[in-house]
């Protein structure tokens, strides 16, 4: 989940479970965000993850228009906005209730590739009861957080220069086509397309580095 501002405004991106495209006219301006780790943000926010999911809302909808607009005209009016903005969520952060801790522990077990079932367990929670206290923090059922978080690792290996299909399966991926058919879905766009964005050589070439 982020918190955004643009052309004088806050925003909330809720928990996408797909691509989400955006479009600007031409002078609107830049796009600032934070974002936030998994589960994080509905303690700050005061409102259940689930809610917002693969939602936009200005941040006016949760809290009083008043306090929003200060905070707004602030991070405006401040030299570099991005810094304002993020020192802005480090004080709500400060503020805000923990978050629970046991969201943190299932978020942390499933981004290192515990299986759903297995972090279950290793919560003590039924499955049922994962499901209901997943929602809650991330916007949607552990099986789907997994798959996201999945899909970041594998990303991030593609970023450091990993062959496709090593990065797939380091990930814990089945093959590279499920990596691609997993950034399609989630991310909109294809495998190919983002190792490209993402400065990997085209497949079948092999970076080779030394001197002269």
């Amino acid at each position: 989940m982020d918190l955004l501002f643009h052309a004088g405004r806050l925003l909330v991106a809720g928990p996408d479970t797909g691509p989400h495209a955006v479009g600007a006219a031409p002078g609107d301006g830049p796009w600032t965000g934070v974002r936030f780790a998994p589960g994080d943000a509905p303690a700050l926010l005061g409102v259940p993850a689930h809610e917002l999911r693969d939602r936009r809302v200005d941040l006016a909808a949760l809290w009083p228009g008043d306090r929003v607009r200060r905070l707004a005209e602030r991070i405006a009016d401040a030299p570099d906005p991005a810094a304002a903005l993020e020192a802005l969520a480090l004080r709500l952060a400060a503020d805000a209730p923990r978050p629970d801790p046991l969201t943190r522990a299932v978020a942390r077990d499933l981004a290192r590739g515990r299986t759903v079932a297995g972090t279950a367990a290793a919560t003590g929670l039924s499955a049922r009861q994962l499901h209901r206290r997943s929602l809650a923090a991330f916007g949607y059922g552990p099986k789907t957080l997994a798959r996201v978080l999945r899909l970041q690792r594998a990303l991030a290996l593609v970023r450091a220069g990993a062959p496709l299909a090593e990065a797939a399966h380091t990930a814990g991926c089945a093959d590279q086509a499920h990596l691609a058919r997993e950034v399609r879905a989630l991310a909109g766009t294809t495998l190919t397309a983002y190792a490209a964005s993402a400065g990997q050589p085209p497949e079948g070439v092999r970076r080779v580095s030394g001197g002269g």
